[in-house]
């Protein structure tokens, strides 16, 4: 059985502006980091709070919804830190 020709492909065609665009900035922004470390920080405190204060404080009319405003600054700090480069 003969061999087939092969094909010759064409190149990839890449637009001038994709090839020299400008690269991206690899540093963050200075104020992520203490913010990142701050919103860690003020979650840990807040549950902290709430535990020792036998679940009385830091807002005492929204009972054990306080664990949630905790996380939730912990969340913040972690939506944070995947933007740390």
């Amino acid at each position: 059985m003969p061999k087939s020709r092969m094909r010759k492909k064409e190149k990839a065609y890449i637009p001038e502006d994709v090839v020299h665009a400008a690269p991206v900035p690899t540093e963050s922004p200075k104020w992520l980091a203490p913010a990142m470390v701050a919103a860690f920080i003020a979650g840990l405190i807040w549950i902290v709070i709430f535990y020792v204060s036998a679940t009385a404080y830091p807002i005492p009319g929204i009972g054990a919804w306080n664990m949630l405003v905790g996380f939730g600054f912990i969340g913040v700090g972690f939506s944070l830190a995947t933007r740390w480069r």
